[in-house]
């Protein structure tokens, strides 16, 4: 039976339920095994962890340095109080955030489909409450996937990254006001342009109090530009991968999702965006704000294309945005992005250490805990420079010598003593898909054998292997031997060309499965076990089907730049449908002082910024806060014609020839073959209307 698709798709992630962990207590894991048994597992068809997964888990238990508890202390440190509720309830009156589906991981047991050393960070992300970091500075963490950090200034609070969702925003101001006495925000600092860092600033200030200047929104150069444009053009290609990185299927459980490395999860509230009113431009910049002087790093190209972070000379108190937390970070994120800077990442990392790590006395992020004391602060700082700086310089020293991007992942290692730091062990990332993106960024995705350069797709050349190794029925025997060998990986690589072969054989595709979660158990990235576990449910159960609600955010529409809409048009735009249609079209919008030139040839959509055309078809004169509405599907721009909001010369059929040759884009595509229902509905056509960006999986 196919299962129905319930989740807000801006959203993407489950909400929890149930029990808040407590907080102050020992929560380290215990040392005696208590294996859920299969009829435990969330999927009636799933397996529990086999005993070669369960021999692995006892080698890694028993060489990782499990002994180092000095995480533990850290993570508990200043805790003030949790808070008695145990949702945080959306406006919309479903639950937005609950940690409370992830309180098994505080039963004291282990669980052999868990990698310990996940289960190990797993347990340390379920922090909820308040913390003081210092006297003067507070962090909320586990009421969303960031923490959020309050900075007392003279005559009220500076907020740092509001979290990803109004609700939960809310939820951290007022439990602060509550526990420590109320006090207005003065101002709110974007560290940098990820969702989770931006998301909910309405719950903590009101966009009229920025707009007067009562308020500071504070961000790094660029800001705006980067937090939509990672994320448009392949918005929806984005947000289906995205399914597999944050296991959006997979249910709080020991056989499914655990954590999310750098938190539990995200939550699934209302999203929102204030333009900041002011910008940090140069490499270090000062800034006094209600008493509170702070020092801005610009580390553009780390683990966002733009990102800051702050050190408080006065406190020596340096604040490292999300540009060293709890583990080593996505060099390639899995669902989708440009490939990062390794290298400059590791530079500015130096830089941070150089400039404020010699004088900090407490280091605090947008993820994980705080570190105190100098010595374990430069610790931590070196530890994770060496580690992005021996990637980089590890992989590319392999690629010199002929390591190609099909091997480097299996030949690369981290130096030893960097696996023995845990603030170096590649949660959220992994060493095997960062490694891979290392080459990718310097050569591409060619490993230089003409073979590979232009193949076949896999369905096409699948049934050729099929047929040279004797059939399905020979396959099928083979991948259950070697499931029985604890040989996974070989048995996903003949499992896999029978799938793409015979996408229909459902015996060939539960065997995958079966493989692919046990590969998925093993895994210390949560990136990665959900991405294994995602394909194990969707080969067994199908895609989910049904209509999911709309998560549309205006914040997110009106912050996408007029160009980049009529990019994204382009990209809609079906070559075959244009065939040999041309025309042009100016489009002018008062109300920003644009224009441009939109120009239909050779099945090819352009624009151009700046300029019009003497010579156009179509000249379309509107504001843009009028085809923001388009854009919503709220209306179209016939009917802003007819109300007199939009003014036209020449041929208005150039609208509706476009609106026709546009694909309306499927979120619901096949990742593993034979996925999809026969009988799932086309995509509706949504004509101009634009999805917002898929933003929330941007880290």
């Amino acid at each position: 039976m196919r299962t129905k698709l319930i989740i807000p798709l801006a959203v993407m992630l489950f909400a929890g339920c149930g029990q808040p962990p407590s907080n102050g207590s020992d929560t380290t894991t215990a040392n005696t095994p208590a294996e859920a048994v299969a009829s435990d597992h969330f999927d009636p068809k799933g397996k529990a962890p086999s005993s070669f997964t369960v021999a692995r888990w006892e080698e890694l238990k028993n060489t990782m340095p499990f002994e180092d508890q000095r995480d533990f202390e850290e993570q508990k440190k200043g805790f003030i109080a949790a808070p008695t509720y145990k949702e945080i309830m959306s406006d919309a009156g479903t639950v937005a955030w609950n940690m409370g589906q992830y309180a098994f991981l505080l039963e004291g047991k282990d669980f052999h489909s868990v990698h310990p050393s996940l289960q190990r960070q797993a347990i340390l992300n379920m922090n909820y409450g308040l913390y003081e970091v210092m006297p003067g500075i507070y962090q909320v963490r586990g009421f969303d996937l960031a923490n959020i950090s309050f900075v007392k200034g003279n005559t009220g609070w500076i907020v740092f990254d509001p979290l990803t969702s109004k609700e939960t925003a809310r939820a951290a101001l007022d439990f602060v006001n509550e526990k420590l006495g109320a006090r207005p925000v003065v101002a709110v600092v974007y560290s940098h342009s990820h969702g989770d860092h931006f998301g909910g600033v309405r719950g903590v200030v009101d966009i009229a109090d920025v707009n007067s200047g009562k308020v500071k929104v504070i961000a790094p150069v660029g800001f705006m530009h980067h937090a939509v444009s990672e994320n448009v053009y392949a918005g929806n290609a984005m947000t289906r991968r995205l399914f597999y990185q944050y296991g959006v299927l997979l249910p709080a459980s020991p056989y499914g999702h655990v954590d999310q490395s750098i938190g539990k999860n995200i939550s699934s509230g209302n999203i929102g965006l204030i333009p900041p009113n002011v910008i940090i431009e140069k490499d270090f910049e000062t800034l006094t704000v209600d008493g509170v002087k702070m020092v801005f790093q610009n580390t553009p190209g780390t683990e966002a294309p733009a990102e800051m972070n702050t050190y408080f000379p006065d406190l020596k108190a340096f604040w490292a945005a999300e540009n060293i937390t709890g583990t080593i970070h996505n060099i390639y994120t899995l669902r989708g992005a440009l490939v990062r800077d390794a290298l400059e990442w590791s530079k500015q990392v130096n830089a941070a250490l150089y400039r404020f790590g010699q004088e900090a006395e407490v280091m605090f992020a947008s993820h994980s805990w705080p570190r105190w004391g100098n010595d374990r602060i430069q610790e931590v700082m070196r530890g994770q420079r060496d580690t992005y700086a021996n990637l980089h310089n590890g992989v590319l020293n392999l690629a010199n010598q002929g390591v190609t991007i099909n091997e480097v992942h299996n030949v690369y290692e981290v130096p030893p003593s960097l696996q023995k730091q845990w603030s170096c062990r590649s949660y959220h990332g992994s060493v095997e898909h960062n490694s891979r993106a290392i080459i990718n960024r310097y050569l591409g995705y060619w490993d230089a054998n003409p073979t590979t350069l232009i193949p076949l797709s896999p369905g096409e050349s699948a049934p050729l292997y099929v047929e040279m190794m004797g059939g399905s029925a020979k396959i099928i025997a083979k991948g259950r031997a070697l499931y029985k060998e604890g040989k996974y990986k070989h048995a996903t690589e003949i499992l896999n060309k029978l799938v793409y072969a015979e996408p229909s054989n459902q015996e060939a595709r539960e065997l995958l499965a079966d493989n692919f979660e046990q590969l998925g158990y093993q895994q210390e990235s949560p990136s990665v076990r959900n991405s294994f576990l995602a394909a194990a449910y969707e080969l067994r159960n199908g895609i989910p089907t049904g209509a999911s609600p709309k998560g549309t955010s205006p914040d997110l529409i009106s912050a996408i730049s007029t160009q980049m809409m009529l990019d994204f048009l382009a990209i809609r735009l079906n070559s075959r449908k244009a065939g040999d249609d041309h025309f042009i079209m100016n489009l002018i919008t008062p109300d920003r002082s644009e224009k441009f030139v939109v120009e239909l040839s050779n099945a090819t959509l352009s624009t151009l910024s700046g300029f019009t055309s003497n010579k156009a078809d179509l000249t379309l004169t509107v504001n843009r806060s009028e085809v923001e509405q388009v854009m919503f599907g709220k209306t179209s721009f016939e009917e802003l014609i007819k109300s007199g909001r939009a003014k036209f010369e020449g041929d208005l059929t150039v609208l509706s020839r476009l609106k026709a040759m546009l694909d309306t884009f499927e979120m619901r595509f096949e990742i593993m073959p034979g996925t999809k229902a026969k009988d799932s509905p086309p995509a509706a056509d949504k004509g101009f209307e634009m999805d917002e960006p898929a933003m929330k999986g941007a880290e």
